[in-house]
This record gives structure tokens, sequence and C-alpha cells, in this order.
């Protein structure tokens, strides 16, 4: 007879990445019993992109209480959209909670990955190697930084750094400084820093569509009902006025001629015909592409800030950056003390540059050269027992990446029992099944938001959008529980 148990206690399992996703699957590991399992962060701490952020005004865009594990509510949490530090705080604390951190190795970087032998060759920066009888790997999307250059970079005497290399030792008050880039990032930053700059630039090719957004602090007297009666915080992460949000959102985005999005392009819209009083700034403002077709943003005061005397919006190109400044490609120099590079992630990247090798030599590098892809954004045909968490083709959009992990965790330990129950050795999804998944995923896109008409890390070099295109809803029956037929085992 199997002895499950055991196998699950024996079976080696590496976990790359002590970030949000990395942290769930060794907390879930732990609970059915896989014992032999590590987790390598390269960094010496663990939150991933939460501890890597740490510029002024950095909050979350998911409201606090369903920004949490569904297992681990948080009482403690001041306002309805988290601040970085306290969302890095919270990681920290279901890492010692958990007891994940006799779990983790950390400044340890995983650098190869090689399926030989029936199990996984795995390397790191230090040149140590040891086998793997499966992976998990959470590296994130978010956590290789896009840095551009510009003509005469070099040249500027004060501070250049990215939002995800916040230099704090550099003082910002009463500075000139020059935010380049409209994401979330970049208006979180502007709106942080428009009352203490002498002058603010906000320099945006493409300006974005935002959505308001209130962000009302908890008294002391809500946490402390939250920590006498954890039920309270388990009902704000299931409230019905949230699910039925997030339905509205996806079926909004999924459909491109729908009613809800129509619906999001009136309110978005009637944001900025409202808050903004200068016709000629409000045009500067105002995208030329639908709304959601890159990620919505929430700014609770962002064009309100904007507007202050000191904050100037920049639409020209940027032409060079001079010692002092930066020059535009009408003429127009800005001088400026400091420049901020808010100009978001690799997003593509996902665990490379990691030189992954699965079956008969096949090289993720290679397979992934045009279009990364993984079958609900977990497997890869010839990877056997390799697994992602927050992969290519996940519901990423305006979702909670917490919710979207614990889904395909869910998935991730079906797959493992598999292994354990002694049903097979080996086991990832089959090219056929990969196929179709791509092939049906890649048409629906095309009735998307994201497919409309704009530029966004959501698409592929071809513009085909690599997110799911569906309902949350769908991948939610999708990864609870698998369809062994699309996987092949040995």
């Amino acid at each position: 007879m199997i002895d499950s148990a055991k196998n699950r206690a024996d079976m080696r399992i590496i976990v790359v990445g002590a970030g949000m996703s990395g942290l769930l699957a060794g907390i879930e590991l732990q609970k059915a019993g896989y014992t032999n399992f590590v987790i390598y962060e390269k960094a010496d701490k663990v939150a991933g992109t939460w501890r890597e952020n740490r510029y002024p005004g950095l909050t979350c865009d998911i409201p606090s209480h369903a920004y949490t594990y569904s297992f681990a509510p948080n009482p403690d949490w001041t306002q309805r959209y988290p601040p970085g530090p306290e969302i890095f705080a919270y990681f920290a604390r279901v890492t010692e909670e958990f007891g994940l951190n006799e779990r983790i190795v950390f400044n340890k970087e995983v650098t190869s990955a090689v399926f030989e032998d029936g199990g996984w060759t795995v390397g790191t920066a230090d040149g140590a190697s040891e086998r793997a009888d499966a992976m998990i790997v959470a590296t994130g999307i978010l956590h290789h930084p896009n840095i551009p250059t510009f003509e005469g970079q070099d040249s500027f005497k004060g501070p250049i750094f990215h939002s995800a290399r916040w230099d704090e030792s550099v003082e910002l008050d009463g500075k000139r400084i020059g935010v380049i880039g409209s994401g979330s990032t970049g208006v979180q930053i502007v709106s942080a820093l428009a009352d203490r700059a002498s002058k603010l630039v906000h320099f945006q090719r493409t300006p974005q569509w935002i959505t308001p957004g209130q962000n009302p602090q908890f008294t002391e007297e809500q946490r402390a009902a939250f920590r006498a009666n954890p039920q309270l915080m388990i009902d704000l992460h299931d409230s019905p006025e949230l699910k039925e949000g997030l339905r509205m959102f996806t079926r909004a985005v999924t459909d491109v001629n729908s009613p809800e999005m129509a619906a999001v392009e009136a309110f978005t819209r009637m944001n900025l015909e409202n808050n903004v009083q200068d016709p000629v700034l409000r045009e500067k403002l105002r995208p030329n592409y639908r709304a959601a077709c890159k990620r919505m943003i929430i700014s609770m005061d962002y064009y309100e800030k904007v507007q202050l005397p000191a904050v100037e919006v920049v639409r020209e190109k940027i032409d060079r950056f001079e010692a002092n400044g930066i020059r535009t490609a009408d003429g127009e120099f800005h001088e400026l003390d400091i420049i901020v590079l808010a100009t978001g992630f690799k997003a593509s990247s996902f665990m490379r540059p990691m030189n992954v090798v699965g079956r008969d030599g096949v090289e993720l590098n290679k397979l992934w050269d045009k279009r990364p892809s993984a079958y609900l954004a977990v497997s890869i045909p010839d990877f056997p027992n390799f697994f992602m968490l927050n992969g290519p083709s996940a519901p990423f959009g305006n979702l909670s990446s917490i919710a979207v992990a614990e889904y395909q965790m869910m998935l991730v330990m079906k797959l493992l029992e598999v292994i354990s129950s002694g049903n097979a050795r080996q086991i990832s999804v089959s090219r056929e099944a990969m196929a179709t998944y791509n092939s049906e995923l890649i048409a629906a896109t095309k009735g998307t938001v994201w497919a409309s008409g704009c530029s966004s890390w959501y698409l592929d070099p071809d513009g085909v959008p690599t997110i799911w295109p569906y309902t949350l809803e769908r991948f939610m029956e999708e990864t609870s529980e698998p369809k062994l037929d699309a996987f092949e085992r040995a």
C-alpha cells in the first residue's frame, strides 16, 4: 500500500521566492504534511515587491481586508487602501506566525534549474547545487525594474533612481523633482510629493484613466472590534459588495462592448471632467484609449494635486537629459534637482534570468522567446513537477494577486497529491492541452478591453494580451480541480 503521508514527508520541494506567493506555498505545504521543503529568497527579507518598493505615497489599490490571505486576516490595517510599510509588516508577521523563518534561506538566489534523471538539479548564485523532486516558482512579476536610458543621462548632476530602488538618503522637501512615468507608481509619487517639492514636473507621454477612491481610516474602536471578533474581518474579505464589484469589473474588461464597460468608462470620464477645471490641463490628462485598457488607477487626490501651482504635467517626449534638468522635444528645458524613474517593471520576465531547462533539453528561454505561456499560469509542457504561481496568463488586471495565488496553489496541491499518492512520479501539462489552451486564450483576448488599442505591460511583442481573458469565476472553477486528462504523467 502506498504511504502518502510518508511520500509527502520525503518529497524534496524547492520554493523560489519569499514574496506573497512563496510564503503562501510554504504555508500550504506545511498544512498538507510536506515537511521536506525549503524557500530560497535572493534578498535578505520577505515580502517581495513590498520589500523592494518604499517610495513616498506607496499604497495598495486593493482594499486592505481583501488584500490578505483568506486564512490570516489582519486587524491592524489603519486604512481602506493599505500603505506599503503596513503590507510589508503583515507579510513579516505571517512569516513568523506560521513558522516559516526556519524554512527560508535568505540571500540565496536560484540561477538555474535543470530536469535530469527524473528530478531537478537546482543551482544557486553561491555555486551550490542540490536535487529536488518538485519546484514551485513564486518569483512574481514586479521585481525586475524597467530602467530606460536617455541621451545625456550620465550628465545629470542630481540623483536619478528608479521607484523600486528608492534612495532614502535624498532630501526631497523644497527640491525640483521630475517624475517620469504615469502608471500607478508615478501617480502615487506625484500625489505624495506635490506639497513637498518646490517644483514637480510629471512627464507622461501617455496619460491614464483614473478612478476616484476614498481611503478612510479604521478607528481604534474598529480595530479593537476586529481583534475581538475575527469574523468581522472575514466578512469584509468576503463581502457581497466587494464580490459583486469584482464580478462587474471582470465582466467589463472581458467584454469591451458590455454595459459594464460602458459604466466604467462613464465613471472615469466623469472623474476627469468634474475634477480638472483648466481645459488645457484636462486635455493633457485625457487618454486616447478605452478605460481599463491599461491597469486602472485608483487615486484619492491626483487630479487635485496636479492642479497645484508648483506642479506641471508634460506630455512632450523627452529629448535628452542635461546637467541641470531635462529638455523635451519641443525645446523646453525643465530645471530639476532630482529625477525619479517610475517606469515600471519587465513583467514578462517572470523567473528569468534563471536558466531553466526541462525534459530533453527544452530551454524555457527559447520556449518563451516570443510569448510566455503556462497552463492556468501554473504548468508548462516538458517541465515535470515544475509549478508557477502568478505565472503567464494569470488574472492580473485590478484583482487581488493574493486571491489569484490561493486559487492556483489549490491546483498545485492537487497536482502534488497525484505524485505523493503514487499515481505518478512526474506530472506536467501536455503539449496538446497547452496548444489548445493557448489558441483558445488568444482568441478570447480579442474581445477584451486590453486588445482595444493601447500599449501596456499586458501585451506580448505582437500586441496580444497575455492576461486571463475570462471571468474570475471561471478561473476559480478551472483551478479548483485539475483536469487530469490535460496532464502527462510518468
